[in-house]
């Protein structure tokens, strides 16, 4: 679990497909010294991923084909800048919102327009994601825990201040660049609820609706 508050950017060493899977090493100069151990879950752009190896500032991970279908990291070369963050402890301060580092699809950025000293973003998400978008909600770009300014269709804003600009990898997006998306958790767990099939199911949506002045 993970709270969208990155702790520091690392770049690609090197990718190599193994049996269709994907061996990803990164360099986090930031992260020497820190306390990571084999089995370890570090959010890359967002996507939790477990530690296999580490030998100094480089971090080596296994990619599953389902991670590479369902983002980008197919598409990561040397060089590529990811956002890092290491997995909550119960001490932590929780900055964000409860990230869990699964993906639910991609984004483009649809427009980009400076405000102030900040950025406005428009992103466009799959219309299967749109629901699960709110105004003034939580949403996760690219592993950054952000809130939705306005949402329009399947069409949704967001304003970057100049400090998440300078310490994530969001300031060097561009107009038609694709990012990763994860929606907030609870519109989830709602839509499960109130999707069920089973009867218990339905009473207990209406039950924790209810219980919490949503009916």
């Amino acid at each position: 679990m993970f709270t969208g508050i990155i702790e520091t950017i690392a770049k690609v060493v090197s990718t190599k497909r193994i049996g269709g899977d994907l061996r990803l090493v990164l360099n986090a100069p930031e992260f020497h010294g820190a306390d990571i151990n084999i089995g370890d879950s570090i959010a890359c752009n967002g996507v939790c991923l477990t530690v296999i190896t580490r030998e100094a500032n480089e971090l080596s991970f296994d990619v599953s084909i389902e991670s590479i279908d369902h983002s980008l990291l197919g598409d990561w070369q040397q060089g590529s800048k990811v956002n890092l963050e290491l997995a909550l402890l119960p001490t932590t301060r929780l900055g964000g919102h409860l990230v869990s580092g699964h993906v639910d699809g991609l984004a483009s950025l649809v427009h980009l327009a400076t405000d102030a000293r900040s950025s406005r973003m428009l992103f466009s998400v799959p219309k299967e994601l749109q629901k699960y978008i709110a105004k003034k909600g939580s949403i996760t770009i690219n592993g950054v825990s952000l809130t939705v300014n306005t949402v329009d269709a399947n069409q949704f804003s967001v304003n970057i201040i100049p400090h998440t600009l300078e310490v994530t990898t969001l300031g060097d997006l561009i107009e038609g660049d694709r990012v990763h998306i994860e929606v907030d958790q609870i519109a989830r767990y709602l839509e499960r609820l109130i999707s069920g099939d089973s009867s218990e199911e339905s009473n207990l949506s209406q039950s924790f609706l209810a219980d919490h002045g949503f009916a």
